[in-house]
């Protein structure tokens, strides 16, 4: 099919995908402590709506990470899924992410056959990129669909990024994803590089993602132009939960998209019981002033959520403070 871009977004592509990843980028707000009826409620949701991957969280290790400093699903043991899921006898697929350098693969990741997920989403560096690969291709030999999301990417240059994709074109990944972890990018730099990795992805048989933060008001806007240039997976969380100025609003991303398959109501009804709940209980994301500064300077946002947290409202001082950091 063609570009959406050059028709008249009355059609829509049967091929795309979203990703939604509310609990395992919203688990940031809240350490990961989501209750068995939200969870359920999620997925049920997800299923309603025509969603088609539910990322549960990490599968981080407890060698690194102390269970009792965060909730079940920044670890997603496949016992804790299955008892939200069962035999997850529908369309919607399974997913949770192996940050490269902070899961114990070998032991946590079984094989797909005795698991209920589907797919594997391996998070690396540019820096990282073969102990990436290493997962991946265990991850493939177990039976997973993988994908790989190389973050940071704002800050790597052209030629050592463009190094790393062909290193991981070549692995056995079946997505790569263009990851704007910061929040800086605009639709033209997104278009670009959208263009860049589907020519690659083309090469390869690897289709693209994109994973957008709204730091800039921008994420809705550059999912739309990855999606237009031929990105196939695309992420988003139900109202934009996740760390910080969070991301892509599914809402959004439901009511542009032309496929029949997508229903919004459901999503609306899961905002409407468990968001507006969750925001009363003090639970802080979005976009504010403070993540705009860092996404216009391409750093990352730990700075304006630590502004936040410590109640400030003096941005023309803090944004001296971020231009000095970065002389």
């Amino acid at each position: 099919m063609a570009k959406i871009a050059n028709s008249n977004l009355i059609s829509y592509s049967p091929d795309l995908k979203i990703v939604d990843c509310t609990m395992r980028d919203g688990g940031l707000v809240n350490n990961f402590r989501f209750s068995d009826e939200f969870v359920r409620d999620l997925y049920n949701t997800c299923i309603k709506s025509g969603i088609d991957y539910m990322e549960f969280g990490y599968k981080a290790s407890t060698d690194i990470f102390d269970e009792n400093d965060f909730g079940k699903w920044k670890f997603c043991k496949d016992d804790d899924i299955r008892a939200i899921v069962g035999d997850n006898n529908t369309d919607l697929k399974i997913s949770v992410m192996a940050d490269v350098g902070r899961t114990n693969f070998q032991r946590d990741i079984i094989p797909k056959n005795e698991s209920p997920i589907d797919l594997i989403r391996v998070a690396t560096y540019i820096t990282t990129i073969p102990s990436a690969i290493e997962i991946i291709e265990d991850a493939k030999a177990k039976g997973y669909e993988v994908s790989c999301n190389i973050m940071a990417v704002s800050k790597v240059n052209n030629e050592e990024l463009f190094n790393g994709l062909n290193e991981i074109a070549n692995s056995s990944t079946d997505f790569i994803y263009i990851v704007d972890s910061f929040g800086s990018f605009y639709p033209e730099q997104i278009a670009r590089f959208t263009d860049k990795y589907v020519e690659l992805g083309n090469k390869y048989n690897k289709k693209i993602g994109i994973h957008a933060h709204n730091n800039q008001q921008l994420a809705f806007a550059n999912t739309i132009t990855a999606m237009m240039h031929d990105a196939k997976m695309l992420d988003s969380t139900i109202s934009g939960m996740g760390r910080g100025a969070g991301n892509c609003y599914t809402e959004s991303l439901l009511g542009f998209l032309r496929n029949p398959k997508y229903k919004l109501i459901p999503v609306m009804d899961f905002v409407q019981k468990h968001i507006v709940k969750l925001k009363e209980e003090g639970n802080i994301w979005g976009y504010d002033i403070p993540y705009l500064l860092t996404g216009i300077l391409n750093t990352h946002p730990a700075p304006a959520i630590k502004f936040i947290k410590d109640g400030r409202t003096d941005y023309s001082k803090y944004y001296h403070e971020l231009l000095d950091n970065l002389l």
